[in-house]
C-alpha cells in the first residue's frame, strides 16, 4: 500500500466520515450522519455486530461491517457490507476488511453471509467466494414532478406515521415483510428490537412517512428516510387483505408530494428483481433506474 492503513472499530464520532464515504460510493443510498451514528451505536447483543473503518493518514476512507441476521428463523444467517472510497481502491483495504469480517462471522456461528455488491466490486466479491442469487435495482425520481395523485378509496384514511401508535406500524411492517423477496425469510422480527432500530432511528422521518389506515389497522404504509435534500424509501408494504386496491401507489404518491414540499429534490428506492408489482408502481411514479447491484451469498466455515 502507498500509505499505512489503520483499521479499527468504528465509533459514533465516525458518523460524518462514514456518511461521506458512503455518498462517494453510493450517491443513491441515502443515510444521514445521525442515522449513521445510530447504525454504529445501536444493535442487539445477539447480532454480534462488528463495524470497522479504515484510515489513511488520519482520513476515513472505508467502511466494513458484519452481523448475524436475528430477524429470520433460519440459524446462522448474516450480512456483510464493505465499501472503499474510489480514490483509495486497489490498495488492499477491502481485502483486509473482508478477511477480518469473515473471520468474525465464523467465530460467532454464521454459516453464510449475504452482501449487495456494486458492479465495480463484483470481481472482488467473486474472488472471495461470493456467488449471485438475485438483482437489486436502484432508481430515483424528482418528487416535484409526479403523475396525478390517485383517489383515496372509501374507508381508508391517510395519516402520517407520527400519528400512529408504534405497535400499529410494527404489526403492518412485520406482516408485509413476510413477502419481501429474500434469501432468508424475515419472519422473526422482535418488537423491542424493531422499536429501537427502526421506529426510534433518526433515519425515519415520521412526518413524511404515510400510512393508509382502515379503522385501527394499518393497511399499507411507506417509510421515508431523509438526508438534507434527498430521500430514501425505507420500506413500502401492504397487508395482504388490503392488496389490489392501489394503496401502495397512493401512499407513495402522497409521501413523495410531502417530500417535495419539504425541499427534497431527489428520492431514491430499491426493488428486488422479483418484486414486479412494486417495480410497476415505481415506474408509474416516474422512477428511473440509476444502478443495479447483485445480491450475493458466501458460505462460511466455523
Amino acid at each position: 500500500m502507498a500509505n499505512p492503513v489503520r483499521i479499527r472499530p468504528a465509533v459514533g464520532d465516525d458518523a460524518d466520515g462514514v456518511t461521506a464515504v458512503r455518498r462517494a460510493v453510493y450517491e443513491y443510498k441515502v443515510m444521514s450522519p445521525a442515522a449513521t451514528r445510530h447504525m454504529i451505536t445501536v444493535s442487539a447483543p445477539a447480532e454480534r455486530f462488528l463495524a470497522l473503518v479504515a484510515e489513511v493518514d488520519g482520513e476515513l476512507v472505508a467502511w466494513g461491517s458484519a452481523a448475524l441476521n436475528i430477524w429470520t428463523s433460519e440459524p446462522g444467517q448474516s450480512h456483510t457490507s464493505i465499501y472503499v472510497h474510489p480514490k483509495h481502491r486497489n490498495q488492499g483495504i477491502g481485502s483486509a476488511l473482508a478477511e477480518r469480517l469473515h473471520q468474525h462471522l465464523g467465530e460467532v456461528g454464521a454459516v453464510r453471509t449475504r452482501a449487495f455488491v456494486h458492479p465495480d466490486g463484483l470481481e472482488f466479491a467473486r474472488n472471495r467466494g461470493y456467488d449471485g442469487t438475485r438483482q437489486m435495482h436502484y432508481s430515483g425520481v424528482d418528487p416535484r414532478v409526479l403523475p396525478e395523485q390517485p383517489p383515496t378509496p372509501d374507508g381508508i384514511e391517510l395519516v402520517s406515521m407520527d400519528q400512529l401508535d408504534p405497535r400499529q406500524a410494527y404489526v403492518a411492517d412485520s406482516i408485509a415483510s413476510l413477502d419481501e423477496p429474500s434469501d432468508s425469510p424475515l419472519d422473526a422480527i422482535d418488537y423491542d428490537r424493531w422499536l429501537e432500530e427502526v421506529w426510534n432511528s433518526p433515519a425515519l422521518d415520521k412526518a413524511l412517512s404515510v400510512a393508509a389506515v382502515s379503522g385501527d389497522e394499518v393497511a399499507c404504509f411507506t417509510a421515508v428516510e431523509t438526508d438534507s435534500d434527498r430521500a430514501w424509501s425505507g420500506m413500502t408494504g401492504s397487508v395482504p387483505a388490503y392488496r389490489g386496491r392501489g394503496l401502495a401507489k397512493l401512499v407513495k404518491s402522497v409521501a413523495l408530494r410531502r417530500c417535495a414540499a419539504a425541499g427534497i429534490t431527489a428520492a431514491y428506492t430499491s426493488n428486488d428483481d422479483e418484486n414486479g408489482p412494486m417495480l410497476a408502481i415505481n415506474n408509474w411514479l416516474g422512477y428511473r433506474r440509476v444502478q443495479t447491484e447483485m445480491g450475493l451469498l458466501r458460505p462460511l466455515t466455523t
